[in-house]
């Protein structure tokens, strides 16, 4: 993949570093098959994207659109969509770009040492046809949540997937048809890591895979399933994740214990497979604890395993 960028305040050292090429605007535009836009809705930048601006982008076209809408002028990309100039308008991705990383960043976090991952499986379910659906900017997230935690060297967008090859990382995909509304164009995304082992044990997999699923609600990217548990939490700021005994007292306890040291809860979903059997509770947490508090979540005897997950 050959990666080309404008920015004016771009230093070319630093472009060339995580190998991308610094050209003109113009360049850019009519050279580009993907075109992302990454931009704050300034005056100089307001309709940017306009007929002229059109004119000279490649035939079919994709465009990624995760800036303020008023950087493309409306009316002028009806027309572009019309006569076939622009193939797909991805503004409708941006909470699944955010959904991609942060399930990438979760999946690498429940791995026991944070390595030796080697296969990535992706799946999503939609009702659009996979023609319709171009899903390799999400791919490229994932392996960027994935590979960011555990690596020294920057990764973005730009350079996760080149990246992802040089570290031996298999990345499959696999889109499964589900009967949803066409207006949404995903329903779900999962990501499953391949033999591994994992810090939950068999609360995540008897078959040495790790496997989360997230959902975005109302524009919120949510994480919906954590190995075979189904639970409904914001991925947002910071989580403790606990595998633990389903039996009453659990949820004050652990609150109490927050609460004596002034750290806020934000919100809590608890995952069973039957009552007083094994469950996953996720608390978020607006700020982080200490050690010694983390020490006593790990001490309520219910709670056989935690983790203290950074979104």
């Amino acid at each position: 993949m050959n990666v080309i960028a404008h920015d004016p305040y771009a230093p070319a050292d630093r472009a060339r570093a995580i190998g991308v090429e610094l050209v003109s605007f113009d360049e850019a535009i009519s050279t580009a098959d993907f075109i992302s836009l990454h931009m704050p809705l300034t005056p100089s930048t307001a309709k940017l994207f306009n007929d002229e601006a059109f004119a000279k982008v490649k035939k079919g076209v994709r465009i990624i659109n995760v800036a303020r809408g008023g950087v493309i002028d409306e009316d002028a990309l009806v027309r572009a969509l019309d006569n076939g100039t622009v193939a797909q308008v991805l503004s409708e991705l941006a909470p699944y770009v955010i959904l991609a990383e942060k399930l990438g960043r979760l999946a690498i976090q429940l791995v026991a040492g944070g390595s030796g991952i080697k296969g990535v499986k992706v799946v999503y379910t939609s009702a659009r046809d996979p023609d319709d659906l171009d899903t390799r900017i999400l791919r490229a997230m994932i392996t960027k949540g994935i590979i960011e935690p555990i690596s020294s060297v920057f990764i973005n967008i730009v350079n996760a997937d080149y990246t992802a090859k040089q570290r031996g990382l298999r990345i499959s995909e696999e889109r499964i048809y589900r009967d949803i509304s066409l207006e949404t164009p995903l329903g779900s995304i999962q990501v499953h890591l391949t033999n591994v082992e994992s810090k939950f044990a068999s609360a995540l997999s008897d078959s040495g895979d790790i496997t989360v699923e997230g959902r975005v609600k109302d524009g919120i990217p949510r994480l919906t399933l954590v190995g075979s548990f189904s639970v409904d939490v914001s991925l947002e700021g910071n989580v403790i994740l606990c595998r633990n005994v389903d039996q009453p007292g659990n949820i004050g306890r652990v609150g109490r214990i927050l609460g004596e040291q002034n750290v806020n809860i934000s919100f809590m979903s608890v995952g069973r497979t039957a009552p007083r059997k094994q469950a996953i509770m996720a608390i978020g947490v607006d700020e982080e604890p200490d050690k010694e508090t983390l020490k006593k979540i790990g001490e309520i005897p219910a709670i056989k395993e935690f983790m203290f997950l950074k979104l």
